[in-house]
């Protein structure tokens, strides 16, 4: 199989947005005020060509992803902390048809969540299947969404995901999971905590497996210190979610690709595990 991983897009974000600090709501405005940026970070997408279909991993951001917002109200304070920069060129469609590929033939598109910056580019894919996880459906759709932070009004009308419940047995430290492929290669596990329904995507590659980890840490650093991110909806829940990708990389050698690591291609091509802290 051969992984694409595609960047679509920069943002910069606040310093104490992507290394929270403080509790509550506290912690909230601390990443909003913040004056210290980080440097550009990636957006990325992932695409596997497996035998049973072209599976991508997110969608990327919008292209004017910098413009007023009017839902929820606090939009602007997010998007003063949020700054993009993405052209029409570098969303998902155009790109994967640079890689020779057709978006038309993409049988599943996997959502590990439901922000701007991962389902900016879902009209590019009109024949796939969709799939989100039940809870974060739930917390992202309707009038309650946009209050929570969605921009669902942005949807395509068309899109209707298969919504993922996970089966109630364990897969190593996650205590549910859902097969993806006929195979059995393709893995969704929940992975809560800067999203209620937040899941993560493990291919399985013999010896090794490759952790599609959406916004579960900002960096592999991030993952290995259990550092949360200053946004995410509860902080306790992200911070076990690190350790059960810790104890299954104890276990299993990954490779952990979240969508904002500047060193995850390099990973993905090096094929480099995730170093345990000392």
């Amino acid at each position: 199989m051969k992984i694409h991983g595609i960047e679509t897009g920069r943002v910069k974000v606040t310093e104490r947005w992507r290394e929270g600090e403080g509790k509550g709501i506290k912690r909230l405005l601390n990443a909003v005020f913040d004056k210290n940026m980080t440097g550009w970070l990636p957006i990325h997408v992932w695409i596997i060509e497996h035998p049973e279909g072209l599976i991508v991993i997110d969608t990327g951001v919008p292209s004017d992803a910098n413009k007023p917002r009017y839902f929820p109200p606090y939009m602007p304070l997010l998007q003063r902390a949020a700054i993009f920069d993405v052209s029409p060129e570098d969303e998902i469609g155009p790109q994967i048809q640079r890689l020779g590929l057709n978006p038309d033939d993409v049988r599943w598109v996997v959502m590990t969540h439901l922000h701007q910056d991962h389902d900016g580019g879902l009209h590019h894919f009109p024949n796939a299947e969709f799939v989100v996880s039940r809870d974060e459906w739930n917390f992202a759709s309707g009038f309650k969404g946009r209050m929570n932070g969605y921009l669902n009004q942005r949807w395509p009308r068309s899109f209707s995901p298969t919504l993922v419940d996970f089966q109630k047995t364990p897969f190593g430290p996650f205590a549910s999971h859902a097969k993806l492929t006929h195979a059995g290669d393709v893995t969704l596990v929940p992975t809560p905590g800067h999203s209620p329904g937040h899941l993560s995507v493990l291919l399985n590659e013999g010896d090794t497996t490759i952790m599609f980890a959406g916004d579960t840490s900002y960096t592999e650093r991030h993952l290995v210190q259990l550092m949360a991110d200053g946004v995410g909806t509860d902080i306790a829940a992200e911070i076990e979610t690190h350790r059960k990708i810790l104890a299954y990389a104890a276990e299993n050698p990954t490779v952990y690709l979240p969508s904002h690591d500047p060193d995850a291609l390099q990973r993905l091509a090096d094929r480099a595990i995730i170093k345990m802290q000392e």
